[in-house]
């Protein structure tokens, strides 16, 4: 087979019933958009470190909110009176990195009824991908941040939360959140169809990268935002109108240490 061939069939061999463990797997537990879009924000932002981790920390997410993600959200104002959220955290995020992320999200939903009205103001048809929106949206937070703290340096944990593609990062918990929302099949959803799906950029991390390697999709070492927008680019060669659709194939191929 050839290298598209190959690509082709590991899509294929990867459908709903195998993405645990994945935090994608959360999103599926909704059917309401308005659920799905902010578990998918959610499960993104605690997408890194060891997956039995994120896993952990989003089963935590749920049981607090109570199953009801989008209601936990924009009922945030009476985050004081939950005790539960005092130890909540994981990794390089505190609980109050986290409360302050909720608090922002609350804001966001009740100025501009969903994240993706907001995102799309960022967004410009000819832009070549969506670095440039990424990068708004994610200012946008760190704004909002800087003013609930009122202090001019930004914790650790948000400064990793919203990485910047301008500074160099792969930005990989970002692009996965919008490849969930942006592209439509058995394992991603389509919320967002005013984005097209050859403006996504494909979410680099050392698995993906690994694998990418191998395959020649990329030539560089370390992983960055011009590492993830070459790789996007050589998949192009394959799928022009939808080639972050291998994602999740090239990823848990690199997690499950599987032969590809």
């Amino acid at each position: 087979m050839n290298l598209k061939q190959k690509l082709d069939y590991h899509y294929k061999a990867f459908d709903k019933s195998q993405i645990s463990p994945d935090p994608l797997q959360f999103l599926h537990l909704y059917y309401d958009q308005k659920d799905i879009e902010v578990m998918g924000f959610v499960a993104s932002v605690f997408a890194y470190g060891n997956v039995k981790q994120i896993i952990s920390t989003l089963n935590k997410f749920v049981m607090i909110s109570e199953n009801q993600p989008y209601k936990f959200i924009t009922s945030f104002r009476d985050y004081k009176k939950d005790k539960r959220l005092k130890s909540f955290y994981h990794r390089f995020y505190s609980s109050e990195d986290i409360i302050n992320l909720f608090r922002v999200m609350e804001g966001v939903y009740r100025q501009h009824n969903s994240l993706k009205t907001l995102f799309l103001k960022f967004y410009k048809n000819y832009d070549v991908n969506i670095k440039n929106a990424l990068s708004g949206f994610s200012h946008y937070f760190i704004n909002e941040i800087k003013k609930l703290t009122k202090e001019k340096q930004l914790s650790r944990g948000v400064r990793f939360m919203f990485p910047l593609p301008e500074l160099g990062s792969a930005c990989k918990r970002n692009n996965l959140f919008l490849r969930w929302m942006v592209r439509k099949d058995d394992l991603d959803f389509g919320l967002w169809p005013e984005i097209p799906k050859n403006k996504l950029v494909i979410p680099v991390d050392t698995h993906v990268a690994r694998i990418c390697r191998q395959l020649k999709l990329t030539s560089r070492k370390n992983v960055s935002w011009k590492m993830a927008e070459e790789i996007t680019e050589n998949l192009k060669k394959f799928e022009p109108d939808d080639p972050v659709k291998y994602d999740f194939a090239i990823c848990h191929i690199g997690m499950r240490k599987m032969k590809f």
